[in-house]
């Protein structure tokens, strides 16, 4: 079996043939039959993988293949409303010594920001959220009721969403069961496997003639259908945003009581060990422009780190909003400084045109790259010593030794940047004394890593 035979089976629905298909790369690049290149300072800690949405269908170990294949040294998953990829990820990780990170994508209800949109376009309240270093695919009982519940709700939402678009679209009709639920590995469908699975739907439908049935559909001439049939991304993204969006016929209105709580959510967070993590667009909104009442709000409620996706903050092709954003990503990186919140960064590959990484050469991320590297540092540092020690971010250890945030954070990121990725740093964080101060712990690792 070739390269590219293994490489496709690593994202194959089946776990056992993706673990296979890893250990035959993995025994092959220890043959020298692949080489691989050096790993740059470059981090995507925002990855979706196929248990939620994404867009090329990697799987966490196709996403940590991709990581090791390219030399990206930091890589982190995060899927929507579940943490079915966290162990499968890590393993992969581990296997392929790339330092990486798992964490979960929500949307909540924020009551004091409910009359100003914030990061969910047109929905004033509804706020997308994080949380980031998580270490296993289950959380502790007490908080596993939140988890099945942001599941459930996502399922719900998306059963209603069909009815509305089979009755719209009619005759074209899709089954949620047998027609979505298959798409996924583990039946955690989103809005862009119901997309997929009426464009498929339709084409069995309408054959030559699904242009004329989406033009008629989504009220677009026939002519535009076909220049867009020849981009994909940008057809799936006009069908998303005519249909599914506010606006479009599959939408309602969501209120409180469509989404868990931001104080849930942080809870089922910190209970498992992970860290509530806000979310930034590109500061245009007007919740994002009273972004320093919302951190502040935020941390109260438990944030204790900030996602970025640079890419669509300074990649603009109207010069006059590009400056618009790109200085709103660097106030916004200065004032996560000031609320000692580390970084997130990514590009979130769960829409088709995204990149796999960002461009960190550009001139525009020069002011800002060290900033997004320390926060993967960080994030690594704190999943690395959790897995090995549980002495991660929300751990007893780390309040006593360490309670002030900003000290917290500097910690985690110097160990990042010492503890080599895979076993070998697994087995040196293990072997470390259980008494070991924060201080004591560096020397320790830096007398073993020079």
């Amino acid at each position: 079996m070739n390269v590219i035979q293994l490489e496709q089976q690593l994202n194959d629905f089946n776990p056992d043939i993706r673990r296979e298909a890893l250990k035959e790369l993995d025994r092959l690049v220890e043959a020298g039959k692949i080489h691989l290149p050096e790993m740059q300072d470059v981090a995507n800690m925002h990855c979706h993988t196929f248990f939620s949405f994404n867009a090329y269908g990697y799987s966490p170990t196709g996403l940590a293949w991709l990581a090791k294949k390219n030399g990206y040294k930091y890589m982190g998953i995060v899927d929507f409303d579940v943490l079915d990829g966290v162990e499968e990820f890590l393993s992969a990780c581990d296997t392929l010594q790339v330092r990486g990170s798992a964490g979960l994508e929500t949307r909540v209800f924020i009551p004091e920001f409910s009359s100003r949109e914030i990061n969910s376009p047109g929905e004033p309240g509804i706020y997308y959220t994080m949380a980031i270093g998580f270490i296993a695919n289950s959380v502790p009982p007490s908080v596993a009721p939140i988890l099945a519940d942001m599941r459930r709700r996502a399922e719900e939402r998306n059963r209603a969403m069909v009815q509305r678009l089979n009755a719209y679209l009619d005759p074209l009709k899709i089954d949620y069961d047998a027609e979505v639920l298959p798409l996924t590995p583990a039946g955690t469908a989103t809005e862009r496997h119901i997309l997929v699975a009426y464009q498929k739907a339709a084409e069995k439908l309408k054959g030559d003639g699904v242009d004329e049935f989406w033009a008629e559909k989504i009220g677009l001439p026939v002519e535009k259908i076909s220049a867009l049939g020849k981009d994909p991304a940008a057809f799936q993204n006009t069908l998303r945003s005519k249909l599914m969006k506010k606006g479009g016929v599959g939408y309602v209105k969501p209120d409180a009581g469509d989404f868990p709580s931001i104080e849930d959510v942080n809870r089922m967070a910190q209970a498992s060990g992970a860290l509530p993590c806000a979310a930034w667009l590109d500061g245009l909104s007007t919740g994002e422009q009273a972004i320093t009442e919302l951190l502040e709000i935020l941390i109260r409620k438990g944030t204790a780190a900030l996602n970025i996706v640079p890419d669509r903050n300074w990649n603009i092709a109207d010069e006059k909003l590009k400056q618009i954003k790109v200085q709103n990503l660097y106030d916004i990186v200065k004032l996560a400084k000031e609320f000692d919140l580390p970084l997130n960064i990514g590009t979130e590959m769960n829409s088709p045109g995204q990149k796999v990484m960002d461009d960190f050469s550009a001139p525009e991320l020069g002011p800002v790259k060290e900033d997004f590297i320390a926060g993967a540092q960080f994030i690594y540092g704190h999943t690395a010593l959790a897995r090995a020690c549980q002495k991660g971010y929300q751990s007893d250890w780390a309040k006593t030794h360490l309670p002030a945030r900003k000290e917290r954070n500097e910690f985690y990121q110097t160990l990042g940047q010492l503890v080599p990725p895979g076993f070998k740093g697994l087995l040196m964080l293990k072997a470390l004394p259980a008494e070991a101060s924060p201080a004591e712990m560096l020397s320790l690792i830096k007398q073993q890593v020079k």
